[in-house]
């Protein structure tokens, strides 16, 4: 089959929000191959604890892409404990520059509780407004719903992602509600 006649992997929502104290990074579980849902329930969002500071990283993206980043941010959390900022401007300077890493096609949020980060294969580290940041097929769905939810009262970061991922998989074809959530503290740490 030709690549132009392929019809490509789809799917992965993830997103990543912080409100007070917490952080939350949610992904979907579904994976899709042209118009054929493939997996449903595939858990895109992993906690690390390299040097033991925990981490919570979600991908959207070729799998196996993925989880060689992840190892990747892994060994640099190692080198650079608790410096969440640095490791993920070193991962982003390999992943732009190393011609074995520059074919990787995946995108990561990152968050360590006190930091949150969209890493991307340009060399973006980038810092979210509005303490919300999505990645994926359905990710603009997702994160339009978390900024309108942002203000609602009485809602935690947990109960805004999953909201949001909620109206995400009403939408988005390849966004699903079977979601895999980790949180994580955030200011209460930053002593």
């Amino acid at each position: 089959m030709a690549d132009s006649d392929f019809p490509g992997w789809h799917g992965t929502t993830i997103i990543g929000v912080r409100k007070g104290d917490q952080v939350v990074i949610a992904g979907d579980g579904q994976v899709s191959l042209g118009q054929t849902v493939i997996k449903g329930t595939a858990r895109k969002v992993r906690r690390l604890s390299p040097g033991g500071f925990d981490v919570v990283a979600g991908f959207a993206g070729s799998t196996a892409d993925a989880f060689t980043l992840l190892e990747r941010l892994e060994a640099k959390l190692e080198a650079t404990p608790g410096q969440l900022a640095r490791a993920s401007v070193e991962l982003a300077k390999d992943w732009r520059t190393d011609k074995y890493l520059q074919k990787l096609e995946a995108m990561l949020i990152v968050t360590d509780g006190r930091d949150m980060f969209v890493i991307t294969g340009a060399g973006d580290v980038l810092e979210p407004e509005h303490n919300v940041a999505a990645i994926g097929s359905g990710g603009n769905f997702a994160l339009a719903a978390a900024r309108g939810l942002m203000e609602a009262d009485g809602l935690s970061a947990e109960d805004i992602a999953r909201k949001a991922m909620a109206i995400a998989a009403d939408i988005c074809v390849y966004t699903n509600g079977n979601l895999t959530v980790e949180s994580i503290g955030g200011q209460a740490e930053r002593l």
